[in-house]
């Protein structure tokens, strides 16, 4: 039973964990293409350079998110009562 308890705090925490860092990313990725489109329309000419940085940036900031839901699969899946649980769950 205490294997159970853990899974599900696991889950839990698993599934707030995404859920703040796809909040995160998303406001992140916003103020980026609002800076990004902001500067463009000031200076037509930097386009390029500007796009170019802010592809970059937002691949940075969605790798962060992508590293929240691979800690949050390892919380899931890869914890020490995954037999005990498997066992009991059928």
């Amino acid at each position: 039973m205490e294997g159970l308890q853990f899974f599900i705090a696991c889950v839990t925490a698993a599934g707030f964990g995404i859920g703040i860092a796809a909040f995160g990313c998303g406001i992140g990725q916003g103020l980026g293409v609002k800076g990004a489109v902001e500067g463009i329309a000031r200076n037509p000419e930097s386009s390029g350079k500007v796009t170019v940085t802010l592809l970059i940036g937002l691949a940075m900031i969605e790798s962060l998110c992508i590293y929240a839901l691979v800690i949050a699969l390892i919380l899931i899946y890869a914890h020490p009562q995954a037999a005990q649980i498997a066992k009991l769950l059928g």
